[in-house]
């Protein structure tokens, strides 16, 4: 791909979308600002200033209190704040753009269908890389096999990550390119899939296994990271996402949105949270780093994996799995490696953000918060991330020391027939239970999880007041009494979820003071009915003023790496 060009493309589009530091009014709108409570104010338009952050919010019939330099007519369409993802992995979906796209495939013979079709279009890469497979899409009852794949590419190494990345699948080739044979034993937190009746390695790694041919491929290009960056950035602005929390940042991932903010690029907001204390450390030093590029890139803390996924049944369960008996996850972390960690991190005021999805975990996650409160205390906002299953005795306590219960509406949806198997019907009385968190005073940040889940907030509001796939299924919804209202919902996705990662009172509502990052929309989510929640589309997207996406003209409205 030529970027001179898309740089050159980008910047004729930029220069005609909207004037760059100026007084600007926004008239003409159907305006909604929301808070954290889900209160409700509605305008008719805005005065931006020129760095970009709203100085006025006007009702109809009112007039600017300051000389204006332009005037945009909204067109009376829907404005709403710029959605926040509270919960996604910035480089991988942007690299997940570069390789194979397992996501959506419905059958084993479908996604073997499309492997040996990229295969073949790619005869002299070294290895074939891909992701977003799910078992359990299949019907298949079980793993695909190592020799599932060599019947479709066998001369060279394949390696393809579950949807949750909390698997990989390989053929013949990459289980040797990786040593790993009847005589591996499983890593600490990893298990190998192993051929029934034996110890010959079947062609699945979960977990903490997975490094052992992870690490055996050639890394990707810092031009490949440029352009995997630019690609996420599109994506995610073309649904309307403004800001983000991205989850597991690297080294590598950091410096790239660094070069990316340097050469005048970044638009998205990107709260960071390291993939370990040590990558923390690295970047951050001594304490979280500084707002840079008005406010579009911080490090905020770390991120520490406590257990796997249901999917890979790696999630760590206080009882065995309804559907494995004698397995009850994988722990990723000890209690003492978990309160020693979280410790490092509090003690130069990072944030800490756990990954715990079973109800062990969420139960391990919770006490050490209780008793590392004691020690640490002021405004903490420990973070649980994704909350899936919870004990219903263990509810109460999302409701203490300040804990952000940062979940992804759309799991529920995909997961819960999938749940129901893992652990019965008995055990989910804590699932995905968003209304029994707010009602014990905790708070909800939404989000994607993409590239798991796809980059779609308006499908997690939908799902968030219906508990309801697209399809209407199941009707009424899914354990209903869970659900909860679209203003709740929608402040789960904006002002709670630039709360979640301490960007109050710079972005995340629409109020003087605060970045003019907002949304034009097609209909109004909060009258619209709750099934065609999904049918609304982003028509714009902006950013400090700034229009950055636009639907009419079907390609970015942002400059891109040069060459």
């Amino acid at each position: 791909m030529n970027f001179a060009r898309i740089a050159a493309t980008c910047a004729a589009l930029f220069s005609f979308s909207t004037p760059v530091l100026a007084d600007t009014w926004i008239d003409n709108v159907d305006g909604i600002s929301i808070g954290r409570d889900g209160t409700i104010d509605r305008f008719t338009g805005m005065v931006i200033d020129e760095d970009g952050r709203i100085s006025e919010l006007l009702d109809f019939g009112d007039r600017p209190t300051r000389e204006i330099d332009y005037r945009v007519d909204g067109e009376g369409r829907v404005v709403v704040p710029g959605f926040i993802d509270g919960h996604a992995h910035l480089m991988g979906l942007g690299l997940g753009t570069l390789v194979l796209d397992l996501s959506g495939t419905t059958s084993l013979s479908e996604a073997l269908g499309r492997i040996e079709a990229y295969a073949a279009a790619y005869p002299d890469r070294p290895w074939i890389i891909g992701r977003g497979w799910n078992q359990e899409l299949w019907g298949l009852g079980r793993f695909p096999t190592a020799a599932d794949l060599d019947a479709v590419v066998s001369d060279r190494p394949v390696w393809l990550e579950r949807v949750d990345g909390h698997a990989g699948w390989a053929n013949t080739m990459a289980l040797e390119a990786g040593g790993v044979t009847a005589r591996s034993t499983d890593p600490e937190g990893g298990r190998i899939e192993r051929l029934a009746g034996s110890r010959a390695p079947a062609g699945v790694l979960v977990d903490a296994a997975m490094p052992m041919i992870a690490e055996q491929i050639p890394p990707p290009l810092p031009e490949d990271r440029d352009m995997a960056l630019y690609n996420a950035q599109n994506l995610l602005l073309s649904y309307g996402i403004t800001a983000m929390a991205d989850m597991g940042t690297t080294v590598e991932d950091w410096m790239t949105i660094r070069r990316a903010g340097d050469a005048g690029w970044l638009q998205i907001r990107v709260m960071a949270y390291a993939d370990s204390v040590d990558t923390m450390l690295l970047i951050g030093g001594p304490r979280p780093t500084e707002w840079l590029y008005e406010d579009r890139l911080r490090l905020n803390g770390v991120k520490l994996y406590l257990d796997g996924a249901l999917g890979s049944r790696g999630a760590l369960l206080l009882d065995d799995y309804e559907d494995d008996h004698g397995n009850r996850g994988l722990p990723l972390l000890n209690g003492t490696q978990l309160r020693n960690l979280m410790s490092r991190a509090a003690l130069d005021n990072f944030q800490v953000a756990v990954h715990a999805i079973g109800d062990a975990a969420n139960q391990e996650a919770l006490t050490a918060i209780e008793e590392l409160s004691e020690d640490y205390t002021g405004d903490r906002r420990w973070r649980i991330e994704h909350a899936q299953i919870v004990s219903p005795e263990d509810i109460a306590r999302f409701g203490r020391n300040g804990i952000i219960a940062s979940m992804q509406p759309v799991h529920q949806t995909s997961d819960m027939f999938m749940a129901e198997a893992r652990l019965g019907d008995d055990r989910l009385g804590g699932a995905y239970a968003w209304n029994s968190i707010l009602d014990v005073g905790g708070t909800l940040a939404f989000g994607t999880d993409a590239p798991v889940e796809p980059v779609d907030p308006l499908a997690g509001l939908a799902v968030a007041v219906t508990r309801m796939n697209a399809d209407g299924a199941p009707q009424g919804g899914w354990r209903a009494e869970e659900a909860i209202s679209r203003e709740q919902a929608l402040a789960a996705y904006t002002a709670n979820a630039a709360y979640a990662g301490f960007a109050e009172g710079r972005f995340g509502r629409l109020v003087p003071g605060e970045r003019a990052d907002f949304v034009f929309l097609s209909a109004d989510p909060l009258l619209v009915g709750s099934q065609e929640i999904r049918d609304i589309r982003v028509l714009e997207t902006w950013i400090a003023g700034q229009r950055v996406y636009d639907a009419d003209l079907q390609q970015p409205v942002i400059e891109g790496p040069g060459e």
